[in-house]
Protein backbone atom coordinates (compact mmCIF):
# COMPACT_ATOMS: atom_id res chain seq x y z
CA UNK A 1 0.00 0.00 0.00
CA UNK A 2 1.74 3.50 -1.35
CA UNK A 3 0.12 6.38 0.87
CA UNK A 4 2.46 8.58 1.89
CA UNK A 5 2.31 9.89 5.74
CA UNK A 6 0.35 13.02 6.68
CA UNK A 7 3.18 13.70 9.59
CA UNK A 8 1.96 17.52 9.10
CA UNK A 9 -1.03 19.62 9.27
CA UNK A 10 -1.21 21.04 5.29
CA UNK A 11 -1.05 24.66 4.44
CA UNK A 12 -4.21 24.24 2.66
CA UNK A 13 -7.27 21.52 2.83
CA UNK A 14 -7.31 18.56 1.39
CA UNK A 15 -11.03 17.50 -0.51
CA UNK A 16 -12.74 15.11 1.10
CA UNK A 17 -13.30 12.94 -1.70
CA UNK A 18 -9.21 12.40 -1.91
CA UNK A 19 -9.42 11.85 1.97
CA UNK A 20 -11.77 9.50 1.85
CA UNK A 21 -10.23 7.73 -0.56
CA UNK A 22 -7.01 7.56 1.60
CA UNK A 23 -9.02 6.47 4.60
CA UNK A 24 -10.86 3.27 2.66
CA UNK A 25 -7.37 2.45 0.95
CA UNK A 26 -5.28 2.39 4.34
CA UNK A 27 -7.97 -0.34 5.65
CA UNK A 28 -7.00 -2.41 2.90
CA UNK A 29 -4.47 -4.35 5.58
CA UNK A 30 -6.78 -4.28 8.03
CA UNK A 31 -8.80 -8.25 8.89
CA UNK A 32 -11.47 -8.86 7.29
CA UNK A 33 -14.15 -8.67 9.55
CA UNK A 34 -17.37 -8.49 7.89
CA UNK A 35 -15.99 -11.84 6.05
CA UNK A 36 -15.94 -13.81 9.04
CA UNK A 37 -11.97 -13.83 9.95
CA UNK A 38 -12.29 -11.39 12.73
CA UNK A 39 -14.03 -12.96 15.96
CA UNK A 40 -13.75 -10.06 18.16
CA UNK A 41 -12.84 -6.33 18.22
CA UNK A 42 -15.60 -6.14 16.03
CA UNK A 43 -19.70 -7.15 16.81
CA UNK A 44 -21.72 -7.82 13.81
CA UNK A 45 -24.96 -8.89 12.75
CA UNK A 46 -26.05 -7.46 9.70
CA UNK A 47 -26.01 -4.52 7.44
CA UNK A 48 -29.85 -3.24 8.44
CA UNK A 49 -28.95 -3.35 11.88
CA UNK A 50 -25.59 -2.11 11.33
CA UNK A 51 -27.12 1.44 9.45
CA UNK A 52 -30.13 1.40 12.32
CA UNK A 53 -26.66 1.94 15.08
CA UNK A 54 -24.79 4.75 12.22
CA UNK A 55 -27.80 6.32 11.42
CA UNK A 56 -29.10 6.73 15.20
CA UNK A 57 -25.48 7.58 16.49
CA UNK A 58 -25.12 10.77 13.77
CA UNK A 59 -28.85 12.06 14.84
CA UNK A 60 -26.84 12.62 18.35
CA UNK A 61 -23.18 12.99 17.02
CA UNK A 62 -22.57 16.35 18.50
CA UNK A 63 -24.70 16.12 21.40
CA UNK A 64 -22.92 16.20 24.81
CA UNK A 65 -23.80 13.80 27.52
CA UNK A 66 -22.18 16.18 30.36
CA UNK A 67 -25.43 18.65 29.50
CA UNK A 68 -28.07 15.98 29.63
CA UNK A 69 -29.55 17.54 32.69
CA UNK A 70 -30.44 20.80 31.48
CA UNK A 71 -28.73 21.38 27.95
CA UNK A 72 -30.17 18.01 26.15
CA UNK A 73 -32.51 16.43 28.37
CA UNK A 74 -33.18 13.98 25.42
CA UNK A 75 -30.18 12.28 25.68
CA UNK A 76 -31.22 12.20 29.47
CA UNK A 77 -34.01 10.38 28.65
CA UNK A 78 -32.07 7.65 26.55
CA UNK A 79 -29.64 6.78 28.85
CA UNK A 80 -32.56 6.59 31.58
CA UNK A 81 -34.46 3.98 29.25
CA UNK A 82 -31.38 2.21 27.87
CA UNK A 83 -30.53 1.98 31.81
CA UNK A 84 -34.11 0.63 32.91
CA UNK A 85 -34.10 -1.59 29.94
CA UNK A 86 -31.25 -3.29 30.61
CA UNK A 87 -31.68 -3.18 34.89
CA UNK A 88 -35.01 -5.30 34.32
CA UNK A 89 -33.30 -7.64 31.67
CA UNK A 90 -30.27 -8.42 34.24
CA UNK A 91 -32.63 -9.02 37.23
CA UNK A 92 -32.37 -5.27 39.10
CA UNK A 93 -35.59 -5.14 41.69
CA UNK A 94 -37.26 -1.13 41.66
CA UNK A 95 -34.15 0.21 43.64
CA UNK A 96 -31.80 -0.73 41.21
CA UNK A 97 -29.77 1.97 38.96
CA UNK A 98 -27.21 2.15 37.06
CA UNK A 99 -24.49 4.61 34.70
CA UNK A 100 -23.38 4.52 30.82
CA UNK A 101 -19.92 4.28 30.08
CA UNK A 102 -17.58 4.31 27.83
CA UNK A 103 -16.96 0.63 27.94
CA UNK A 104 -16.37 -2.26 30.03
CA UNK A 105 -12.66 -0.86 31.69
CA UNK A 106 -14.89 1.92 32.93
CA UNK A 107 -17.40 0.36 34.09
CA UNK A 108 -15.03 -2.15 36.10
CA UNK A 109 -12.89 1.20 37.35
CA UNK A 110 -16.46 2.72 38.48
CA UNK A 111 -17.02 -0.34 40.11
CA UNK A 112 -13.89 -0.60 41.93
CA UNK A 113 -14.17 3.07 42.79
CA UNK A 114 -17.62 2.66 44.07
CA UNK A 115 -16.39 -0.45 46.42
CA UNK A 116 -13.28 1.63 47.63
CA UNK A 117 -15.36 4.74 48.45
CA UNK A 118 -18.66 2.58 50.43
CA UNK A 119 -15.75 0.50 52.02
CA UNK A 120 -14.15 3.64 53.19
CA UNK A 121 -17.35 5.40 54.30
CA UNK A 122 -19.19 2.58 55.55
CA UNK A 123 -16.35 -0.05 56.65
CA UNK A 124 -13.57 1.89 57.96
CA UNK A 125 -11.57 0.10 55.91
CA UNK A 126 -8.40 2.42 54.39
CA UNK A 127 -6.10 0.55 52.37
CA UNK A 128 -8.46 -1.47 50.45
CA UNK A 129 -8.15 -4.91 48.66
CA UNK A 130 -9.78 -6.94 46.15
CA UNK A 131 -10.29 -10.63 46.33
CA UNK A 132 -10.95 -12.32 42.76
CA UNK A 133 -10.33 -15.66 40.80
CA UNK A 134 -6.73 -15.81 38.60
CA UNK A 135 -9.46 -15.81 35.33
CA UNK A 136 -10.95 -12.07 36.34
CA UNK A 137 -10.47 -9.92 33.46
CA UNK A 138 -6.82 -7.80 33.50
CA UNK A 139 -8.13 -4.32 33.71
CA UNK A 140 -9.58 -5.26 37.84
CA UNK A 141 -5.76 -4.73 38.29
CA UNK A 142 -5.19 -1.95 35.72
CA UNK A 143 -7.95 -0.03 38.00
CA UNK A 144 -6.81 -1.06 41.01
CA UNK A 145 -3.57 0.41 40.41
CA UNK A 146 -4.97 3.30 39.37
CA UNK A 147 -6.93 3.75 42.52
CA UNK A 148 -4.78 2.70 45.01
CA UNK A 149 -5.98 -0.76 45.68
CA UNK A 150 -4.29 -3.91 45.94
CA UNK A 151 -5.88 -7.34 44.49
CA UNK A 152 -5.46 -10.67 45.49
CA UNK A 153 -6.51 -13.72 43.01
CA UNK A 154 -6.93 -16.88 43.98
CA UNK A 155 -6.22 -20.17 41.74
CA UNK A 156 -8.75 -22.03 39.67
CA UNK A 157 -10.53 -25.30 39.83
CA UNK A 158 -9.50 -28.12 37.25
CA UNK A 159 -12.31 -26.74 35.83
CA UNK A 160 -11.40 -23.38 35.14
CA UNK A 161 -14.05 -21.75 37.68
CA UNK A 162 -13.14 -19.94 41.05
CA UNK A 163 -12.46 -22.18 43.70
CA UNK A 164 -14.92 -21.44 46.98
CA UNK A 165 -12.08 -22.67 49.75
CA UNK A 166 -9.28 -20.37 48.50
CA UNK A 167 -11.40 -17.24 47.62
CA UNK A 168 -13.11 -17.97 51.41
CA UNK A 169 -9.14 -18.07 53.07
CA UNK A 170 -8.42 -14.71 50.85
CA UNK A 171 -11.14 -12.59 52.37
CA UNK A 172 -9.65 -10.47 56.04
CA UNK A 173 -10.40 -7.38 57.73
CA UNK A 174 -9.17 -5.18 54.54
CA UNK A 175 -11.12 -7.02 51.70
CA UNK A 176 -13.88 -4.42 50.11
CA UNK A 177 -14.76 -6.40 46.87
CA UNK A 178 -14.98 -9.91 45.53
CA UNK A 179 -14.94 -9.63 41.66
CA UNK A 180 -15.98 -13.04 39.81
CA UNK A 181 -16.93 -13.17 36.28
CA UNK A 182 -20.20 -14.67 33.96
CA UNK A 183 -18.35 -15.83 32.13
CA UNK A 184 -14.69 -15.05 32.40
CA UNK A 185 -12.90 -14.05 28.84
CA UNK A 186 -9.85 -16.22 29.15
CA UNK A 187 -12.02 -19.83 29.25
CA UNK A 188 -15.08 -18.72 28.69
CA UNK A 189 -17.19 -19.84 31.83
CA UNK A 190 -19.30 -18.52 34.35
CA UNK A 191 -17.84 -18.81 37.88
CA UNK A 192 -19.99 -20.14 40.66
CA UNK A 193 -22.11 -16.68 41.36
CA UNK A 194 -24.76 -17.84 43.09
CA UNK A 195 -22.08 -19.34 46.23
CA UNK A 196 -19.78 -16.09 46.06
CA UNK A 197 -22.71 -13.99 46.44
CA UNK A 198 -23.75 -15.67 49.86
CA UNK A 199 -20.30 -15.41 50.68
CA UNK A 200 -20.10 -12.24 49.99
CA UNK A 201 -22.98 -11.38 51.70
CA UNK A 202 -21.95 -13.28 54.88
CA UNK A 203 -18.64 -11.62 55.39
CA UNK A 204 -20.13 -7.98 54.41
CA UNK A 205 -17.79 -6.86 51.49
CA UNK A 206 -19.02 -5.77 48.15
CA UNK A 207 -19.25 -8.29 45.58
CA UNK A 208 -19.02 -7.31 41.51
CA UNK A 209 -19.62 -9.30 38.82
CA UNK A 210 -18.11 -8.59 35.43
CA UNK A 211 -20.60 -9.74 32.91
CA UNK A 212 -19.75 -7.49 30.28
CA UNK A 213 -19.23 -10.61 27.77
CA UNK A 214 -22.49 -12.13 28.66
CA UNK A 215 -24.48 -9.56 30.22
CA UNK A 216 -26.35 -9.17 26.28
CA UNK A 217 -26.51 -12.79 25.15
CA UNK A 218 -26.57 -14.49 28.32
CA UNK A 219 -30.26 -13.67 29.12
CA UNK A 220 -31.36 -14.39 25.98
CA UNK A 221 -29.47 -17.91 25.31
CA UNK A 222 -31.64 -18.67 28.43
CA UNK A 223 -34.70 -17.48 26.72
CA UNK A 224 -33.92 -20.12 23.45
CA UNK A 225 -33.41 -23.28 26.44
CA UNK A 226 -29.52 -23.26 27.06
CA UNK A 227 -29.08 -23.44 30.80
CA UNK A 228 -27.17 -20.48 31.75
CA UNK A 229 -26.46 -20.37 35.83
CA UNK A 230 -27.52 -17.32 37.78
CA UNK A 231 -25.12 -14.24 37.67
CA UNK A 232 -27.15 -10.93 37.40
CA UNK A 233 -28.39 -8.94 40.09
CA UNK A 234 -31.28 -10.83 40.87
CA UNK A 235 -28.51 -12.65 42.96
CA UNK A 236 -28.39 -12.13 46.60
CA UNK A 237 -25.24 -10.51 47.49
CA UNK A 238 -24.64 -8.81 44.01
CA UNK A 239 -23.87 -5.24 44.68
CA UNK A 240 -23.09 -4.48 40.88
CA UNK A 241 -22.88 -5.52 37.54
CA UNK A 242 -21.19 -4.31 34.40
CA UNK A 243 -22.27 -5.43 30.92
CA UNK A 244 -20.95 -4.22 27.54
CA UNK A 245 -23.22 -2.99 24.73
CA UNK A 246 -20.81 -2.93 22.44
CA UNK A 247 -19.95 -6.44 22.49
CA UNK A 248 -23.36 -8.52 22.67
CA UNK A 249 -25.80 -5.89 22.53
CA UNK A 250 -24.55 -4.91 19.00
CA UNK A 251 -24.33 -1.25 19.33
CA UNK A 252 -21.12 1.32 18.21
CA UNK A 253 -17.63 1.41 20.40
CA UNK A 254 -18.22 3.02 23.58
CA UNK A 255 -21.17 1.66 25.32
CA UNK A 256 -21.59 0.02 28.71
CA UNK A 257 -23.35 -0.07 31.80
CA UNK A 258 -22.37 -0.41 35.32
CA UNK A 259 -25.90 -1.49 37.09
CA UNK A 260 -26.32 -1.22 40.85
CA UNK A 261 -28.55 -3.48 42.79
CA UNK A 262 -29.12 -0.45 44.92
CA UNK A 263 -29.21 3.01 42.81
CA UNK A 264 -28.22 4.44 46.70
CA UNK A 265 -24.75 3.11 46.15
CA UNK A 266 -24.32 5.19 43.07
CA UNK A 267 -23.33 8.36 45.67
CA UNK A 268 -20.09 6.20 45.81
CA UNK A 269 -19.46 6.52 42.49
CA UNK A 270 -19.91 10.13 42.05
CA UNK A 271 -17.36 12.55 41.82
CA UNK A 272 -18.15 16.28 43.49
CA UNK A 273 -16.04 19.22 43.33
CA UNK A 274 -16.71 22.45 44.21
CA UNK A 275 -13.00 24.12 45.44
CA UNK A 276 -12.72 26.25 42.20
CA UNK A 277 -14.16 29.31 40.57
CA UNK A 278 -16.59 28.01 38.67
CA UNK A 279 -18.47 26.71 41.01
CA UNK A 280 -20.27 22.77 41.57
CA UNK A 281 -18.59 19.90 39.03
CA UNK A 282 -21.03 17.12 39.15
CA UNK A 283 -19.94 13.66 37.45
CA UNK A 284 -20.82 10.29 37.49
CA UNK A 285 -18.53 9.13 34.98
CA UNK A 286 -14.89 9.19 34.81
CA UNK A 287 -15.07 11.48 31.60
CA UNK A 288 -16.84 14.86 31.70
CA UNK A 289 -17.62 15.78 28.00
CA UNK A 290 -18.90 12.06 26.67
CA UNK A 291 -20.31 11.48 23.58
CA UNK A 292 -24.38 11.69 23.11
CA UNK A 293 -24.09 9.38 19.73
CA UNK A 294 -23.79 5.57 21.74
CA UNK A 295 -26.26 6.52 23.58
CA UNK A 296 -28.58 6.94 20.95
CA UNK A 297 -27.46 4.29 19.00
CA UNK A 298 -27.70 2.14 21.85
CA UNK A 299 -31.38 2.98 22.61
CA UNK A 300 -32.47 2.72 19.01
CA UNK A 301 -30.46 -1.01 18.80
CA UNK A 302 -32.17 -2.39 21.63
CA UNK A 303 -35.38 -1.43 20.65
CA UNK A 304 -35.33 -2.50 17.22
CA UNK A 305 -33.77 -6.31 18.48
CA UNK A 306 -36.31 -6.61 21.48
CA UNK A 307 -36.42 -9.94 22.81
CA UNK A 308 -37.06 -11.48 19.57
CA UNK A 309 -34.12 -10.10 17.88
CA UNK A 310 -31.57 -10.99 20.23
CA UNK A 311 -32.56 -14.03 20.80
CA UNK A 312 -32.10 -15.30 17.24
CA UNK A 313 -28.51 -13.80 17.34
CA UNK A 314 -28.33 -15.72 20.55
CA UNK A 315 -29.78 -19.08 18.43
CA UNK A 316 -26.97 -18.13 15.50
CA UNK A 317 -24.39 -17.92 17.90
CA UNK A 318 -24.72 -21.20 20.05
CA UNK A 319 -25.67 -22.88 16.85
CA UNK A 320 -22.15 -21.76 15.58
CA UNK A 321 -20.73 -22.61 18.91
CA UNK A 322 -21.81 -26.19 18.36
CA UNK A 323 -20.86 -26.28 14.32
CA UNK A 324 -17.70 -25.34 15.43
CA UNK A 325 -17.13 -27.73 18.27
CA UNK A 326 -18.17 -30.63 16.07
CA UNK A 327 -16.16 -30.22 13.36
CA UNK A 328 -12.41 -29.13 15.14
CA UNK A 329 -13.79 -32.79 16.94
CA UNK A 330 -12.84 -34.17 13.76
CA UNK A 331 -9.70 -32.90 12.72
CA UNK A 332 -6.83 -35.07 13.77
CA UNK A 333 -5.22 -34.20 16.67
CA UNK A 334 -6.93 -31.39 18.32
CA UNK A 335 -9.38 -31.12 21.04
CA UNK A 336 -11.79 -29.02 22.51
CA UNK A 337 -11.21 -27.92 25.67
CA UNK A 338 -14.48 -28.31 27.96
CA UNK A 339 -16.58 -27.01 29.27
CA UNK A 340 -17.69 -23.59 27.72
CA UNK A 341 -20.70 -22.11 28.75
CA UNK A 342 -21.80 -19.44 26.46
CA UNK A 343 -19.39 -18.08 23.61
CA UNK A 344 -16.08 -18.60 24.01
CA UNK A 345 -14.37 -21.75 22.87
CA UNK A 346 -11.03 -23.15 22.96
CA UNK A 347 -8.68 -25.98 21.19
CA UNK A 348 -5.59 -27.37 21.94
CA UNK A 349 -3.77 -30.32 20.45
CA UNK A 350 -3.12 -33.34 21.58
CA UNK A 351 -0.60 -34.77 19.25
CA UNK A 352 3.01 -34.31 19.68
CA UNK A 353 3.81 -33.37 16.42
CA UNK A 354 1.07 -30.33 16.04
CA UNK A 355 2.15 -27.44 18.46
CA UNK A 356 -0.85 -25.56 19.02
CA UNK A 357 0.76 -21.91 18.55
CA UNK A 358 1.93 -22.99 15.16
CA UNK A 359 -1.22 -23.35 14.12
CA UNK A 360 -2.15 -20.56 15.07
CA UNK A 361 0.36 -18.92 13.48
CA UNK A 362 -0.69 -20.79 10.14
CA UNK A 363 -3.83 -20.10 9.98
CA UNK A 364 -2.22 -16.23 10.33
CA UNK A 365 -0.84 -16.46 7.27
CA UNK A 366 -4.18 -17.50 5.30
CA UNK A 367 -6.17 -13.95 6.99
CA UNK A 368 -7.46 -15.24 10.29
CA UNK A 369 -7.01 -12.98 13.50
CA UNK A 370 -6.46 -16.18 15.86
CA UNK A 371 -6.07 -15.39 19.43
CA UNK A 372 -3.74 -17.53 21.62
CA UNK A 373 -4.79 -18.26 25.18
CA UNK A 374 -1.52 -18.64 27.40
CA UNK A 375 -2.90 -21.13 30.34
CA UNK A 376 -3.69 -23.67 28.90
CA UNK A 377 -1.85 -23.40 25.57
CA UNK A 378 -4.45 -23.56 23.23
CA UNK A 379 -6.49 -21.33 20.50
CA UNK A 380 -9.47 -18.83 21.94
CA UNK A 381 -12.33 -17.94 20.04
CA UNK A 382 -15.32 -15.94 20.93
CA UNK A 383 -18.08 -16.61 18.45
CA UNK A 384 -20.02 -13.35 17.06
CA UNK A 385 -23.15 -13.98 14.07
CA UNK A 386 -20.35 -12.33 11.98
CA UNK A 387 -18.28 -15.62 11.86
CA UNK A 388 -20.77 -17.79 10.84
CA UNK A 389 -20.48 -17.26 7.23
CA UNK A 390 -16.91 -18.28 7.42
CA UNK A 391 -17.11 -21.63 9.53
CA UNK A 392 -16.66 -23.63 6.79
CA UNK A 393 -13.60 -21.96 5.44
CA UNK A 394 -12.26 -21.91 8.75
CA UNK A 395 -12.51 -25.35 9.21
CA UNK A 396 -10.92 -26.38 5.94
CA UNK A 397 -7.87 -24.10 6.49
CA UNK A 398 -7.42 -25.40 10.18
CA UNK A 399 -7.36 -29.12 8.94
CA UNK A 400 -4.90 -27.90 6.20
CA UNK A 401 -2.66 -25.64 8.65
CA UNK A 402 -2.80 -28.55 11.35
CA UNK A 403 -1.42 -31.27 8.29
CA UNK A 404 1.11 -28.58 7.43
CA UNK A 405 2.21 -28.61 10.78
CA UNK A 406 2.39 -31.82 11.05
CA UNK A 407 4.37 -32.67 8.34
CA UNK A 408 6.63 -29.45 8.45
CA UNK A 409 9.01 -29.79 11.50
CA UNK A 410 10.16 -26.94 12.71
CA UNK A 411 7.71 -24.96 11.04
CA UNK A 412 8.11 -21.16 11.08
CA UNK A 413 5.81 -18.51 9.61
CA UNK A 414 6.96 -15.44 7.89
CA UNK A 415 5.07 -13.90 10.03
CA UNK A 416 3.57 -14.53 13.52
CA UNK A 417 0.34 -13.05 15.01
CA UNK A 418 0.22 -11.56 18.61
CA UNK A 419 -2.10 -13.02 21.16
CA UNK A 420 -5.73 -11.70 20.63
CA UNK A 421 -6.57 -9.09 24.18
CA UNK A 422 -10.14 -7.32 24.84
Amino acid sequence: MDITAMTKLPQDGTAWSELKHRLRKMKQDDYAWKAGRLPIFVYYYNEELLRVSQDSYIEFFSENALGRGKAFPSVGKLETEVIEMSTELLGGGPRAGGTFTSGGTESIFLALKTAREWARKEKGIVCPKIVMPLSGHAVADKAAGYLGMDVVRTPLRSDFRADMGLLRAAIDERTCMVYASAPGYPHGVFDPIEEIGALAKKRGVWFHVDACVGGFLAPFAREIGYHIPAFDLSVPGVCSLSADLHKYGFTPKGASLLLFAEREHQKYQRFEFSNWPRGAYVTDTFQGTRAAGPIASAWAVMNTLGHAGYREIARVIMDAMERLAAGIEQIRGLRIIRPSDLCILLYDSIDPSVDIYAVADCMDEKGWYVGKSAVPKAIHIALNPVVVTALDNYLFDLAACVEHVRSTPGYTPASVSAPAIS
